[in-house]
């Protein structure tokens, strides 16, 4: 059995973590992945909304990018934040929520690290 090690490293960019993950696929690292974590569920709106026609599923949808499947409730919160007001961004930094996710042979777990860290990678 082949003993792994789980590397989860945070980025300020979706560039660099992609070049980082591009780096260790190059190195022969196959599991990597890179997603985008946000505070607010879904992919975001995909049409375009007018908020005059009042066909808005919620203030969440509309200033948020955001998508509430779960329903009303979680909409209605996310309301309540400050950064739904579309006046303030609520002190959150979306820039820093890159997450690279990387499972690696033990004994190269190092070297996959230092890849990571070049592209500025915290793990």
């Amino acid at each position: 059995m082949v003993k792994e090690r789980n590397i989860l490293a945070g980025f300020q960019s979706a560039d660099n973590a992609n070049k980082a993950a591009e780096q260790l696929r190059q190195a022969g690292f196959e599991t990597v992945q890179v997603e985008i974590i946000d505070r607010y569920p879904g992919e975001g709106v995909e049409q375009v909304i007018n908020p005059i026609s009042g066909k808005i599923p919620s203030l969440g949808n509309l200033t948020l990018d955001a998508d509430f499947p779960s329903g009303r409730d979680a909409s209605v919160l996310a309301a309540a934040d400050p950064s739904a007001s579309g006046m303030a961004d609520g002190g959150q930094d979306r820039n820093g929520s890159v997450l690279l996710t990387a499972v690696v042979p033990e004994e190269r777990g190092d070297e996959a690290a230092e890849i990571i860290r070049s592209f500025g990678g915290e793990i």
